[in-house]
């Protein structure tokens, strides 16, 4: 799990998702003009939820969202794999790493744990495809999209 936003904020949004996903990238894009709309109130959570079957270099780029993540790097990587979805081949992967100065593009038993433990806390909770968002503490139902996101997550 990977967090921005303070523990205390008022409103909490948890995203399940999968780099190799449109929806997930599509949902980008949403979830920062979210941030940007709520600023300090809100607290925002993303959890791997790489659907392997659908997207298999998901898993790969959630490993070196982990790699990067050592390096104190996750946002930044986040953000390049989401828009950068059609290039997430190995070589393409290696460039990013290189880029963020990481040794590797992930892989490590520590690395494949976390994301299978955001997985397995995904499928307890009801994820079945991604993105999946939780509005403080439920379920959402419905479009991933800014109106629907926000009308859930209420006023401040």
């Amino acid at each position: 799990m990977h967090v921005q936003g303070r523990a205390g904020a008022p409103l909490r949004l948890v995203e399940y998702g999968d780099y190799a996903c449109p929806e997930t990238g599509r949902a980008f894009g949403v979830v920062e003009r979210i941030q940007l709309h709520y600023g300090e109130a809100l607290r925002f959570e993303f959890r791997h939820f790489p659907m392997v079957d659908a997207h298999p270099r998901a898993m790969p780029a959630a490993l070196l969202a982990e790699a990067a993540a050592d390096a104190d790097a996750f946002w930044g990587m986040h953000a390049l794999l989401l828009t950068h979805q059609d290039a997430l081949e190995d070589e393409d992967l290696a460039r990013y790493a290189e880029r963020f100065g990481l040794p590797d593009a992930g892989g490590t038993r520590e690395h494949h744990e976390r994301v299978l433990r955001d997985m397995a806390g995904g499928r307890e909770r009801g994820v079945r495809d991604c993105p999946a968002f939780f509005v403080n503490g439920t379920m959402h139902a419905g479009p991933n999209d800014f109106p629907t996101l926000t009308g859930a997550l209420g006023v401040t």
